[in-house]
């Protein structure tokens, strides 16, 4: 069964090439995400996530809330293994599909087609997956003749359908989605949406960014509040709503 749990997680980024003492003090000013710091060795180092400890079940639908530099797609970044604690403990269990770049590993000289089978694998899914999957993706994207041409002759509102089609063709047991949208017609956005709602309802534990605040409601029985790459409130959906935009609950 899938589980995440965090324990007193750190993720910190030094940044070796400022020199100038000015320069520094002005990229501390200009920072918006956790918190800036000299280390002993003059070195500045950006904190993006402080001391985080929650636990995961199954059945959880995590909305992340928070302003822009809070920590929300570092944490989900972690989560996907892109960035490893540099203090602290993390454990999951359980297969993890990442959907934070929708386009990465989309190459623009093959074909739809060929590209489908590249990012499939990209995704951890075996060739006799994708080959079997390969219909429902075509025919999820619309995109029709358009997939036998290469990718540099696409709009990026067709490549987008493309690359949606692809990474919501797993059946992981963790999804981590970091502001997720589809473009296209009506008929495009109704059935890319009735395929996010097929796929989360399959999904064991789901973390997701979004900025709606009725997508965080409608998808979630959970929220997590970041505030300056700290834990702010973990809990109820409309609680942490309510604490990010300084109501009174």
């Amino acid at each position: 069964m899938a589980q995440i749990d965090l324990r007193d997680v750190f993720v910190e980024f030094p940044i070796y090439n400022i020199h100038s003492r000015s320069f520094k003090k002005q990229f501390i000013r200009l920072a918006t995400g956790g918190t800036v710091v000299e280390d002993a060795n003059k070195h500045v180092v950006v904190t993006a996530l402080k001391n985080i400890s929650l636990s995961m079940q199954h059945g959880d639908r995590i909305g992340l809330v928070g302003h822009n530099g809070a920590g929300k797609s570092t944490l989900l970044r972690l989560l996907a293994g892109i960035y490893e604690p540099t203090r602290g403990d993390m454990r999951t269990e359980g297969r993890i599909s990442p959907m934070l770049d929708l386009t990465k590993g989309i190459e623009s000289e093959f074909t739809g087609y060929e590209n489908i089978y590249m990012r499939g694998a990209l995704l951890g899914m075996r060739k006799s997956e994708i080959k079997k999957l390969s219909k429902e993706i075509a025919d999820l994207t619309g995109l029709g003749d358009y997939l036998a041409m290469p990718i540099r002759t696409y709009s990026s509102g067709m490549m987008v359908r493309l690359a949606f089609a692809i990474s919501t063709s797993v059946n992981p047991d963790i999804l981590l989605i970091d502001e997720v949208f589809a473009a296209g017609d009506a008929d495009f956005m109704a059935r890319a949406r009735n395929k996010m709602i097929s796929l989360l309802n399959k999904s064991s534990i789901v973390v997701m960014a979004n900025h709606s605040d009725e997508l965080i409601k409608e998808f979630c029985n959970k929220a997590l509040l970041l505030d300056g790459g700290q834990i702010k409130f973990f809990g109820e959906v409309e609680q942490a709503l309510a604490i990010y935009h300084g109501k009174k609950f």
